[in-house]
């Protein structure tokens, strides 16, 4: 993910770092090829001579203005929405620490709740590295006891197996009767609120927006700037190119933008940094149990990148 300061409003015409123009530049080289060859065609230069009227360019641009901010609300409601659940995952991890800190009583030390606390802490690592298919292996084991961790690595569904881990740490303290029932009840209840929050993740991670959806308006965008030369040709001449290009990367850079926040667990350039927000979760519960602080990456004046 790319942060950066507010920027001038020059600067910000300029900005490469984090905008998805690299990507498009291929693309908008095709377009300017094109639109030579528009060009070229109606000089009579070639002996062919290709003219359209711009009237269904009109008709067709309005309808796919209107799909490719249909198609950006729905890949920006999914980047929200899983944001949203981080933020929530933030909320419980601190209710919880508060809870193990605070409510048990008699049997229970303060040794046990902070394993608890510390369990709960690489909970959100577990869960960054589900939602990216990578190995969690070296940030779990510098997490969890040596039981609890090779139990995590030996099962499918490594988040939830942490979450039943702290479920059975309640049950267990409960049976000392170091938690009466309301503070059972208490625990449960933000327990069952880390588990909305990965099965709300893994709802987005693994639904993507309906692909024949996606193709079509993929589709649609490059046939209208691939045609769109012809039908500028008559009016503009030599202007053309400019005009496609503008045109073009209109289009282009709202489709690349959805595609690009459509899986917003990514690694890409707008994805969320889950990498800093594991690490500020697992430093307000450590603050939490007044341990020293855990560094984590923040915006500074210059942009940077974060994982």
């Amino acid at each position: 993910m790319i942060v950066r300061p507010h920027l001038h409003w020059f600067r910000m015409l300029l900005a490469w770092r984090g905008s998805v123009l690299p990507e498009l530049l291929p693309r908008l080289f095709l377009i300017l090829c094109i639109s030579l060859l528009a060009v070229a065609c109606h000089d009579h230069i070639f002996p062919v001579t290709i003219s359209l009227s711009t009237a269904p360019f009109s008709l067709v641009g309005i309808a796919l203005a209107v799909f490719l901010g249909f198609r950006n609300n729905a890949s920006y409601d999914r980047y929200w929405e899983a944001r949203k659940l981080w933020g929530q995952l933030l909320n419980e991890t601190r209710s919880l620490t508060r809870q193990a800190l605070t409510l048990p009583h008699g049997a229970l030390g303060s040794v046990d709740a902070r394993e608890f606390v510390r369990v709960l802490a690489a909970l959100p690592h577990a869960l960054r590295h589900q939602l990216r298919a990578t190995d969690p292996r070296d940030d779990l084991a510098a997490r969890l006891p040596a039981p609890l961790f090779e139990r995590v690595m030996a099962s499918r569904h490594r988040p939830a197996t942490i979450t039943l881990w702290l479920g059975e740490w309640v049950q267990r303290h409960a049976r000392k009767e170091a938690l009466d029932p309301w503070a059972v009840l208490a625990f449960d209840r933000n327990l069952n609120g880390l588990s909305d929050v990965i099965g709300g993740c893994e709802r987005i991670a693994s639904t993507p927006l309906p692909f024949a959806y996606s193709v079509m308006i993929h589709r649609t965008v490059y046939f209208f700037c691939a045609l769109l030369p012809f039908g500028l040709v008559d009016s503009i001449g030599v202007f053309t190119p400019v005009f496609s290009i503008f045109v073009a990367y209109t289009f282009m850079a709202h489709e690349a933008i959805a595609a690009q926040i459509e899986d917003p667990f990514g690694t890409e350039d707008n994805d969320l940094a889950l990498g800093v927000m594991s690490s500020f979760i697992e430093d307000a519960a450590h603050d939490l149990l007044g341990e020293p602080a855990i560094p984590v990456r923040a915006p500074t004046r210059q942009d940077f990148i974060l994982d």
